[in-house]
């Protein structure tokens, strides 16, 4: 497959003072693959994605969006990157609908298409009937719905995802890991989770992480039947008990 089709992750680190957030990082994430960045809280996950969108800079390493450098192409990089971050930040005070419509209009969005787009995404994340609340107004499985329904304003060719399904419902958890999943055949995904069965149900790739390095990458199955070491089998176990806490 071309760059131009890819999400290119070479060599990233990140370092918090003396702390270690990410270290040394390296894969490629292709259109048509959904992948989860799989680990317990404080692996560098979130980390990983920030940096990936263009949030947070790098201590080393490269980011090529659709083969480009993110560096040294910032605005036209971030142009084709949608991005649910972790607890969703918003601002309280809007109705939903200015809120999705300043957002599009960030994103370039013609002003005619606007409130179209705004539709489009509402009916997608199903928030059609919260529109006018303002946001402050809103549960946090339905301010979850509204920061994934900012993400895919403008249709971008890359998602990431920070914990989509938190503060969801059983159903909307359900619903959310359907549009992933159709939306995934077209889309390069990726998606920050300590939900094993969340990876396994939705993710046609996982990367395993823990504290800030890769441990593991491939399908479940695989990584599974490969691996033989102590540490790795306490990960997974160590993500099965979070799972069940959660």
């Amino acid at each position: 497959m071309a760059d131009s089709d890819t999400l290119k992750i070479s060599n990233l680190s990140k370092n918090f003072g003396n702390l270690a957030a990410v270290n040394n990082v390296s894969f490629t994430a292709e259109k048509g693959q959904i992948i989860a960045l799989l680990g317990p809280n404080g692996a560098g996950k979130s980390t990983l994605m920030n940096m990936v969108s263009g949030y947070l800079m790098p201590t080393s390493g490269e980011i090529f969006v659709l083969g480009k450098n993110i560096n040294l192409n910032p605005i036209e990089s971030k142009s084709h990157i949608g991005f649910l971050p972790e607890g969703a930040p918003m601002y309280p005070d809007l109705s939903v609908k200015r809120f999705l419509s300043y957002m599009a209009e960030l994103k370039g969005v013609a002003g005619k298409n606007v409130m179209q787009e705004v539709l489009r995404v509402a009916e997608t994340a199903k928030i059609l009937n919260v529109l006018n609340q303002k946001i402050e107004t809103l549960s946090k499985g339905y301010q979850r719905r509204v920061g994934f329904a900012q993400s895919i304003l403008n249709n971008p060719e890359i998602l990431l995802l920070d914990e989509p399904t938190d503060g969801l419902d059983p159903n909307q958890k359900v619903h959310m890991r359907q549009l992933i999943t159709q939306m995934g055949k077209n889309k390069i995904i990726l998606i920050s989770t300590h939900l094993l069965d969340e990876a396994e149900t939705i993710c046609n790739r996982i990367i395993l992480i823990n504290k800030g390095q890769i441990m593991a990458d491939g399908s479940l199955k695989d990584i599974l039947k490969s691996s033989h070491s102590r540490h790795l089998e306490n990960a997974f176990k160590k993500l099965t008990t979070l799972e069940e806490e959660d």
